[in-house]
C-alpha cells in the first residue's frame, strides 16, 4: 500500500515537533513561569528590599512596579499558546537587562539571573515559527 502526501501534508509535518520535545518545552515554560511570578511578587508588592534596589539603579518605584508588571504579563503569555513565543522573546529583553544589572552590581548572584536568560533563549528559539505566524497575522 503506497501513501501519497500533499504538498500541505508534507510540509506540516516536516516541522512538528517530537512529542518528548513538545512536553519537555512546555514543562520549561511553566518553570519559567513560576520563575518570573516569584521575581515578580516582590516588586508589585513593593517589598521593601526590592524597592531598596530599584532606588540603587535609580528606577524608583515607578520602574520597579513596571517591571514586575512585565514580568507577570510574561509569566502569563508564557502559558498561552498563541502568545508563549512572544512573550518568550520579550522576556529575552527583560532578563538581558537583568542580568547585566546582576553582574554589575552584585556578580557573586549573577548565575540565577543567567541560567534563566538561558532558558528563555531555549524558549524563544524553540517558539520562533509560532511568533512568526502570530506577527504575520497581525500584520492583515
Amino acid at each position: 500500500m503506497t501513501t501519497t502526501r500533499t504538498g500541505t501534508a508534507s510540509t506540516t509535518s516536516a516541522t512538528r515537533r517530537p512529542r518528548a520535545a513538545t512536553v519537555g518545552l512546555w514543562v520549561l515554560q511553566v518553570l519559567l513561569a513560576g520563575v518570573f511570578v516569584m521575581a515578580a511578587l516582590p516588586k508589585v508588592n513593593a517589598d521593601p528590599v526590592a524597592v531598596a534596589g530599584f532606588d540603587l539603579l535609580g528606577l524608583g518605584a515607578v520602574g520597579m512596579v513596571v517591571v514586575g508588571w512585565l514580568e507577570l504579563a510574561g509569566a502569563v503569555a508564557l502559558l498561552v499558546p498563541r502568545l508563549c513565543g512572544l512573550a518568550a522573546v520579550c522576556q529575552v529583553a527583560l532578563m538581558v537587562g537583568a542580568t547585566a544589572v546582576t553582574a554589575v552590581l552584585m556578580p557573586a548572584m549573577v548565575a540565577f539571573p543567567a541560567l534563566t536568560l538561558v532558558a528563555v533563549c531555549v524558549v524563544a528559539w524553540a517558539r520562533r515559527r509560532d511568533t512568526a505566524a502570530l506577527l504575520r497575522g497581525l500584520r492583515r
